[in-house]
């Protein structure tokens, strides 16, 4: 069948183009845009109104005139050809091979919308994760086949987080399945994602993750697919080849503000802060594709990390991916100020998962009880350093000054860890152990006292 090329665009609105006298295209179809110098931008329908469509481009649309180029519809969808050869590849937001080791080549190419996990069909996640960081794997444990985002801020640590939770993570001590990693890098400046290439090489880890990478000065069209282009090979690692897959997303705040910008040069009416009212719809569209399938034996688990403008979890993007994940991990911007890495703030972290992958059989049997009474603990230090600034702390009970004690040394010595430093799920509870020992045995009224007896007994 012949292709029909169209020579006359009417209007070029930033990364769009309006065209009108269009018949038998559909929604998602994409776009080959030959421009006057002969060279070719991928692009995709993204509304239809009667004869009319609008064209979203991949790549820059500079030099591209209403009267100097060519467009054909390709009569297909965006599609990846995807193997397991894409694992110790680096890709860029459309995914095309970045390094010098030539195209992916495979028979079966598969659509970037993904395909929607049927909810009947889901498994509930079990199996626990470790990230070997202790705040993470002892109080917000991170569950295989779970979507637990980070929240973070302007000029906290996320990266070196993320890069960390990359190099360290792995499953339980007795799994032997195959595990990788596929790392997206969206909207990143370039000294950004040299740093997590060169991370992940100096720790020999490159093998078993496959990175997405779209830059700061990249087209705003490119930043919305990175995230489905790494989502499909996520999908396609999962449930073809069946691996267990952790993808880690920096930073979806990049991929909200593209939307945002696309959304305002199609002119559609804004909801909370000039985002798009289908910004819930969209993200959850991402997150959905995260999980576990019925007799299947892969896994996709999902951790995007997402700045808050100006530290605000009420702003729209964490509000809405709050409704839509399993829980969160908040860094504390006081915390990074006195230089606790990661600074993770425990007391508004949690996972919604945590409770069905943790204690006897999974981590350990003190696991879930030792969890409660640090957050409990930990809860209470806020209220006696309330008290300490009004009266000073040298006027604090005997037991209020422990707290304040036990406050220092968890902040300093359970959540403060080294970016190179991995503890064992083991090594970090004996520590959460260690730490409760600052505490007087009366004062852990969430533990049971079979626990007590067995592991805070003070060791010689």
């Amino acid at each position: 069948m012949m292709k029909k090329e169209y020579l006359r665009i009417d209007k070029v609105i930033g990364p769009l183009i309006e065209m009108s006298n269009v018949t038998d295209v559909s929604y998602g179809e994409v776009v080959d845009i030959m421009a006057g110098d002969g060279a070719v931008k991928k692009g995709k329908v993204i509304r239809i109104e009667e004869d009319k469509v609008v064209i979203q481009v991949f790549e820059n649309t500079s030099g591209l005139s209403t009267s100097n180029a060519s467009v054909s519809f390709l009569k297909e969808a965006f599609e990846l050809p995807l193997s397991r050869d894409i694992l110790g590849r680096t890709f860029d937001g459309l995914g095309r091979p970045m390094d010098l080791g030539g195209e992916i080549y495979s028979r079966k190419k598969y659509n970037i919308n993904g395909r929607p996990i049927n909810p009947v069909a889901r498994k509930y996640p079990r199996n626990f994760i470790q990230t070997g960081i202790s705040s993470i794997d002892a109080l917000m444990t991170l569950i295989r086949g779970q979507k637990l985002p980070i929240f973070s801020g302007n000029g906290m640590p996320h990266n070196e987080l993320a890069i960390q939770i990359v190099r360290q993570a792995k499953l339980g001590e007795e799994s032997n399945e195959d595990f990788a990693i596929i790392f997206a890098a969206i909207g990143v400046k370039h000294d950004d994602a040299d740093f997590f290439k060169r991370s992940l090489v100096e720790a020999n880890a490159m093998d078993r993750v496959a990175m997405f990478i779209n830059y700061a000065n990249d087209p705003i069209a490119e930043r919305i697919n990175t995230p489905r282009c790494a989502l499909s090979a996520a999908e396609y690692l999962a449930f073809e080849e069946g691996m267990q897959i952790l993808v880690v997303m920096s930073d979806i705040t990049s991929y909200c503000e593209a939307l945002r910008e696309v959304s305002s040069a199609k002119e559609e009416v804004p909801s909370r802060k000039g985002y798009p009212g289908y910004l819930y719809s969209d993200l959850a569209s991402l997150y959905e594709r995260a999980g576990m399938i019925k007799d299947k034996p892969g896994s996709i688990t999902f951790l995007p990390i997402l700045t808050m403008p100006n530290d605000d979890i009420t702003h729209p993007i964490p509000d809405l991916t709050g409704y839509i994940t399993e829980g969160q991990i908040v860094m504390g911007r006081e915390l990074f100020q006195n230089n606790v890495y990661p600074p993770i703030n425990v007391l508004p972290s949690l996972s919604r998962l945590m409770k069905d992958g943790i204690g006897k059989g999974y981590t350990r049997e003190d696991h879930p009880d030792l969890a409660n009474q640090l957050f409990s603990s930990y809860s209470r230090v806020q209220d006696v350093r309330a008290l300490a600034q009004i009266i000073g702390e040298d006027d604090l009970g005997e037991v209020d000054r422990k707290y304040m004690e036990f406050g220092r040394a968890f902040e300093s010595r359970f959540v403060t860890q080294g970016f190179t430093q991995n503890r064992d799920i083991n090594a970090t509870l004996d520590l959460g152990w260690e730490i409760l020992r600052i505490l007087p045995k009366e004062e852990l009224n969430r533990l049971d006292p079979d626990l007590i007896e067995k592991y805070y007994v003070k060791k010689d």
